[in-house]
């Protein structure tokens, strides 16, 4: 044993383990983001302009009428109303298209 009480061949062990994990978990990363590279870019290569956003990606955001706030009441007749953050573009005042989920490209 160790003067710390751990034997060096359950650290080695673990060391091993760490190491594998670890490699492992890095080589999935870099796999997926590879994959998503070369999909974007086949997108681009191949793919069509969107029709909804014309290519931008984003359209002005029809809720809040490109206001970035929408008055909201939790009554149905309010004696006064709230100014609330629009929950569909999040005050940006626009939103990411839904058919080419913000790449320009279908």
């Amino acid at each position: 044993m160790s003067s710390n009480g751990v034997s060096r061949t359950l650290r080695m062990f673990a060391t091993a383990a760490v190491a594998f994990f670890g490699g492992t978990f890095a080589l999935g990363f870099l796999t997926s983001s590879i994959s998503g590279r070369l999909t974007l870019h086949k997108r681009k290569k191949y793919g069509r302009l969107c029709g909804a956003c014309k290519g931008i990606g984003y359209y002005p955001c029809k809720l809040c009428k490109t206001n970035g706030i929408i008055e909201w009441s939790p009554l149905y007749d309010p004696v006064f109303i709230n100014p609330c953050v629009c929950p569909t573009c999040d005050g940006f005042r626009v939103q990411r298209c839904l058919n080419c989920l913000g790449f320009g490209f279908v």
